[in-house]
């Protein structure tokens, strides 16, 4: 098997930001992923998010469970700190990384399975507590990895590959993020750089639980049913020795559109997604307002983009909790362990 590297070398006219770094300096191994995926679109919002706001590598901690979405950390980011967690535990590993380390900037990048399905416990939990992070959801309403079955945030009414039609309800992340409490709540499209890079540097300046729900189609995954080119029609009048596949290169797809408009994308399968930006006068700070605003603009079967809630104000976990600035793990033994006179006195105060 061939792998593709990077080369090392580094153009010296690359742009640089404050820090002196050059995008390259953001980037991480080449993608594995189909051509033209939405994810890979992400991940270059992400770089040149990072870029901008020039960010040290090594200040991240970038960590993901499993699925397509969960390979992209891999992508970006080279020198920063990862850790790819189990199938829907993104959130309590980083939970605990968190709370170890305050002073690290925490990207959690999870998928709609990882985080709808067996992680829908997890991502509510981090949520509610008010996580200081920037929780990036890599929506294509598919198990990518697993050949394309509907996930939990597919539309009611959709029809898969294979001609079927979803007739469950879709979990709305966007609307559960508002519920449970979340600090910035956002979505985008992944072809929408012009959108998606300036909510992402907001969402890690932000301190409290980020989230940003970003609507990425899967490329492998839109070819229409009963095709005789499509993947399951090979399979079935094929004698096959192994299980290959070949995705054809698609171009990504690209938008931009003025705040307050609708825009509709024609995917690669023909199907279309109607995007609705929200208006330059739109009130991010009514958390009852946005739940309607959400509720009323999918009964037209229209998304919901932009910034849709930011609590100006926002307290984060270890505000609750009311743990010391300096970071856990660099605290001595003699500030983790005070005493028997000072664990006499807490536990007096609980008699």
């Amino acid at each position: 098997m061939t792998y593709i590297t990077k080369p090392k070398f580094h153009h010296p006219s690359l742009p640089k930001n404050a820090l002196g770094y050059t995008h390259r300096d953001y980037e991480g191994k080449v993608s594995t992923l189909c051509a033209g995926c939405g994810h890979d679109s992400i991940t270059a919002s992400i770089i040149e998010a990072c870029f901008e706001l020039a960010i040290e590598p090594h200040r991240v901690a970038k960590i993901s469970g499993i699925g397509c979405s969960s390979k992209t950390t891999d992508y970006f980011l080279n020198a920063s700190h990862g850790f790819n967690s189990v199938h829907g535990r993104m959130p309590s590993v980083l939970t605990g990384a968190n709370l170890a380390n305050r002073d690290l900037i925490y990207l959690g990048v999870s998928g709609d399975g990882d985080s709808a399905s067996i992680g829908l416990g997890q991502f509510a939990h981090a949520m509610r507590r008010g996580v200081n992070m920037t929780y990036i959801v890599e929506n294509n309403g598919v198990y990518g990895l697993t050949k394309g079955q509907f996930s939990a945030t597919a539309d009611r009414g959709s029809k898969s590959k294979r001609g079927l039609t979803n007739n469950d309800n879709a979990i709305d992340l966007v609307a559960m993020g508002l519920q449970l409490g979340a600090t910035y709540v956002a979505r985008a499209f992944s072809g929408d750089k012009t959108q998606l890079v300036p909510l992402i540097k907001a969402a890690i300046e932000h301190e409290g639980a980020a989230l940003i729900d970003v609507i990425s189609p899967c490329v492998a995954f839109n070819n229409h049913a009963g095709s005789t080119k499509s993947f399951d029609y090979v399979r079935e009048h094929n004698e096959a020795v192994n299980r290959l596949d070949f995705i054809s290169g698609r171009a990504p797809i690209h938008v931009s559109y003025d705040p307050g408009s609708t825009q509709v994308v024609e995917q690669h399968d023909g199907s279309r997604l109607v995007l609705k930006k929200v208006a330059a006068d739109y009130d991010a700070h009514d958390r009852a307002g946005a739940m309607n605003f959400l509720a009323h603009h999918a009964a037209k079967g229209q998304i919901v983009t932009g910034l849709i809630f930011v609590d100006s104000e926002p307290e984060d976990l270890h505000r609750h909790f009311n743990t010391v600035d300096k970071p856990l793990n660099t605290l001595s033994e003699k500030e983790l362990c005070p005493g028997s006179a000072a664990l006499e006195k807490i536990n007096a105060s609980l008699r």
